[in-house]
């Protein structure tokens, strides 16, 4: 039915870097197990991943002493959001140069995403984003990528 939520789930997580990868799993694990085509929940793994690792970097975890990770596929779109105790700092995107070693998980999380935001509550701050949903019709998988047909022309 369109509208129905299929999946959605919040977890709290020690604010540590060990919290990155569970989540990926259990995310990628629920997205696929409601019927997302692998390369959407592997893209959505990224975005959160870059989502996490942001809080972990710049933010206080929130009043627990955790951070706060949700979503929601509902329909054609998944929602993500990491919620932490907030920083002094806004998120925000920069260009980071070629030789840095970080600076481009905004960047990433924009190019994957169909938008993404930051909301503030009394206890921190959420950045959020939100993807498309691509489905298979009738239960069918159709490739991301179509195989290139190479046809060579020996007049050359």
């Amino acid at each position: 039915m369109p509208g129905e939520v299929r999946v959605s789930s919040v977890v709290f997580l020690p604010h540590a870097p060990s919290s990155v990868s569970d989540v990926r799993k259990r995310l990628c694990a629920d997205l696929l197990a409601s019927g997302v085509y692998e390369e959407v929940a592997d893209d959505a793994a990224v975005v959160i991943s870059e989502l996490i690792s942001n809080a972990l970097r710049h933010a206080r975890p929130l009043p627990s002493g955790e951070i706060r990770v949700s979503w929601s596929h509902d329909g054609d779109l998944i929602q993500l959001a990491v919620s932490d105790g907030g920083s002094m700092t806004e998120p925000r995107r920069t260009r980071a140069a070629l030789s840095s070693l970080g600076g481009r998980g905004l960047s990433i999380v924009e190019t994957l995403s169909e938008g993404w935001g930051v909301s503030h509550e009394d206890d921190g701050t959420t950045v959020w984003a939100i993807l498309r949903a691509i489905q298979p019709a009738n239960g069918h998988h159709v490739p991301a990528v179509h195989p290139m047909k190479i046809v060579f022309d020996p007049s050359f």
